[in-house]
């Protein structure tokens, strides 16, 4: 069975381009994952199509009503979240294949081990707030969990939509086509993490173990009066994965020093982290 994502959404033509180029329409074609996108408006009964209200409260802007977010859901065959876990016989949401998702930017940030996560389900279900925002009694009711994608407000959920899709289905088996893709770039797994092939893990390579990725060079080996630095070009394979290995902690101290504190580092790793910042003193 494929993984299937459903987007619930006020601006459904959003998505047709999304859909139509790369690894996603690939994976679409070659039925790897589906992607449904509903239109919440088709679950309105007025002429207007309302999907909105002024907030309780007071307040600026407007509030997507649970009336059609709910019937929507339902639509789709989702229960409130305390019945799919009676269902489920589960006393957690982890006891169903299925995730109902709003994208909010009050949610928990979304990582790569998020993505994981999600990719292991069958079915995840994204709603698309806007405005400014969706009646908590929606997320109260239906969801399992709130993400945002940063530290920062959007228009609405589609684009947040569109990066989950994206991130999560190039974690679904096959969808790559090469495995390790997915394991060898930025928050990638550790070493030890990685399901090596008949041939092990490549000698010149690091599983990322939650750091950024090293910087790539491709022919021409000098451009624009810059050459690519001669230990990629020597063959020798621990030279290289010694140097990559040194560019992930130097990029990642550079970028973004809070992954350290939870990176999967080795005694070399802290060796040559201590190195490199003795550099910046």
């Amino acid at each position: 069975m494929c993984m299937r994502f459903e987007i619930v959404t006020i601006f459904p033509d959003f998505f047709a381009s999304i859909l139509e180029h790369g690894i996603l329409r690939r994976a679409l074609a070659e039925n790897l994952i589906e992607v449904g996108v509903h239109d919440l408006r088709a679950f309105t009964h007025d002429r207007h199509r309302t999907v909105d209200d002024r907030p309780f409260g007071g307040g600026e802007g407007m509030v997507l009503k649970p009336g059609p977010l709910a019937e929507a859901l339902a639509a789709l065959g989702i229960e409130p979240r305390t019945e799919r876990q009676i269902l489920s016989g589960a006393l957690a949401p982890e006891g169903s294949r299925t995730r109902v998702i709003l994208l909010s930017a009050q949610g928990r940030p979304f990582t790569q081990a998020v993505a994981r996560e999600l990719a292991a389900l069958e079915r995840v279900v994204l709603i698309c707030g806007r405005y400014e925002g969706v009646d908590e009694r929606i997320n109260q009711l239906y969801c399992d969990m709130e993400l945002s994608i940063g530290d920062y407000v959007l228009s609405g959920g589609e684009l947040a939509a569109a990066v989950v899709v994206d991130a999560v289905m190039r974690l679904v088996p096959g969808v790559l086509g090469n495995e390790a893709s997915g394991e060898f770039e930025s928050f990638g797994v550790a070493d030890a993490e990685i399901a090596a092939g008949a041939e092990g893990v490549p000698r010149s390579q690091h599983g990322s173990g939650g750091l950024l990725d090293y910087p790539h060079y491709t022919r021409p080996a000098e451009f624009a009066s810059l050459r690519a630095p001669e230990v990629l070009l020597n063959g020798d394979h621990q030279q290289i994965r010694r140097w990559r290995r040194e560019q992930q902690l130097r990029k990642t101290l550079a970028n973004r020093p809070d992954l350290l504190e939870r990176a999967n580092l080795s005694g070399e790793d802290r060796k040559l982290l201590e190195a490199i910042r003795q550099e910046y003193r």
